[in-house]
């Protein structure tokens, strides 16, 4: 368990706090693209790491992401009329680039120079993989964008990035994924070992739910392997799965060396997150007519934005509604939770019911729990350094130590896990010989 204290410091995320310090370190993920359809298109409120932001997108299709507030009397730029490769406020007429530079000031004399002396801080933007990128650190260079894998991809064979807010603290929600054990219970635990195909992973962890764990230090954060029994008494069944300075997780889905994705959860404030998955489709959906595994098209459904601060990928199934929960569908074990809408659903639901932001000083901490403790290790200890010596933290300036890959794989019992998976872990590197229905669903 954490103390209260170290409760309230690895979750804080506004200017100013230690962890908050550290995520400015890094491009973190803004908004879709999509959320900015075309040039001069409107303006958009983002919520992001405790700051009250406006994105835009300007006449030449560049992103500019500045503080909401009109330096000149604080009206909110989400008024503003986007047009000529800026955005004016209404109040004044005061306009501004993509950078936050002033560019017009038609309230002044013609003669002035004050617009030079305004510059509120426009934060440097970049996208990828449909996805607007934002630095909002102190460097006046940026460091380099990580080099994930998807990265690498045309944009016409990703899967169109997918977004969902949780009422409820980043770190709260990021635990889920270092958690791998929940899987055989939250997920699959309607299902037993005798409806599945034989030698399937989805089958291994259906035969025993308690597996046990390795866990260890990386350039990048920290990766866990979770092993267990699989045919034979020669062999085990792996689930080796990352967590990525400072917000991301690489879960062990599918076979490892075929899946290529990485989910973010992105801190709006201490008490909301969004949960942004982006990669290459996946092809470990339930085999047909297997009640038990991730089946295709269970995304949830998304209501439509609003503009307002919380208005964005708000789920359909939330507390207000129980989620939507089917006591009877529970009952027959059609699922274990009677939640539809697939894993996000569960995992929202169980993760939000422990409140904004989960007091652990309650927690009871077990040996499935060792990845959980790892990461929250790793967290603080790294913004300490950076607060206290001022220690660049793990990755900044290292963007290919992001490219990594996570996954499920057997290997012989007395195989060095992380020698022998070497290569299915490094990204770029392909695998026809690996046959992808071995997952079974999982």
């Amino acid at each position: 368990m954490l103390s209260r204290e170290d409760n309230e410091f690895a979750t804080r995320i506004g200017p100013g706090t230690a962890i908050g310090d550290l995520m400015r370190q890094y491009w973190v993920p803004a908004l879709l693209s999509s959320e900015l359809p075309g040039p001069d298109s409107g303006p958009i409120r983002v919520l992001l790491l405790g700051e009250k932001l406006v994105a835009f997108r300007d006449t030449s299709g560049r992103v500019g992401l500045l503080p909401h507030n009109c330096p000149h009397r604080g009206a909110s730029l989400f008024f503003g009329r986007n047009e000529d490769n800026g955005l004016r406020c209404v109040y004044h007429g005061w306009k501004y680039d993509v950078t936050g530079r002033c560019v017009d000031m038609p309230s002044e004399p013609p003669d002035s120079d004050f617009k030079h002396k305004v510059k509120p801080r426009g934060y440097p933007c970049t996208e990828r993989a449909g996805v607007v990128w934002a630095y909002l650190g102190p460097r006046e260079q940026p460091p380099p964008m990580p080099a994930f894998e998807p990265f690498d991809v045309p944009p016409d064979q990703l899967l169109a990035p997918f977004a969902l807010q949780l009422n409820c603290n980043w770190l709260q929600a990021l635990e889920g994924d270092t958690d791998t054990c929940h899987v055989g219970f939250l997920h699959i635990g309607h299902g037993s070992p005798e409806e599945v195909r034989d030698g399937t992973f989805i089958q291994y962890m259906l035969r025993d739910r308690a597996p046990r764990y390795k866990v260890l230090n990386t350039e990048f954060g920290a990766t866990y392997g979770a092993y267990r029994p699989a045919d034979t008494d020669d062999e085990l069944y792996w689930r080796i799965g990352h967590f990525l300075f400072p917000l991301y997780t690489m879960p062990p889905v599918g076979v490892l060396g075929r899946r290529v994705g990485v989910t973010a959860w992105i801190p709006m404030d201490d008490h909301h997150t969004i949960r942004l998955m982006f990669g290459l489709p996946s092809a470990n959906a339930a085999p047909p007519g297997q009640r038990v595994g991730i089946q295709k098209g269970m995304r949830q459904k998304i209501l439509p934005n609003t503009t307002g601060w919380l208005g964005r990928f708000r789920p359909e199934q939330n507390e207000d509604n129980d989620y939507l929960i089917d006591r009877e569908s529970q009952r027959r074990l059609d699922s274990y939770t009677g939640i539809g809408g697939g894993n996000p659903a569960e995992d929202q639901a169980v993760t939000e019911s422990m409140g904004g932001i989960y007091d652990r000083t309650q927690e009871r901490l077990g040996t499935s729990d060792m990845m959980v403790i790892r990461v929250r290790r790793r967290l603080m200890a790294a913004a300490k350094a950076l607060t206290d010596e001022g220690v660049t933290p793990p990755g900044v300036d290292e963007p290919e130590a992001f490219r990594q890959r996570s996954g499920g794989v057997v290997l012989p019992k007395d195989a060095d896990w992380i020698e022998a998976t070497r290569d299915l872990r490094r990204a770029g590197v392909e695998h026809p010989e690996l046959d992808p229905s071995l997952a079974g669903g999982v």
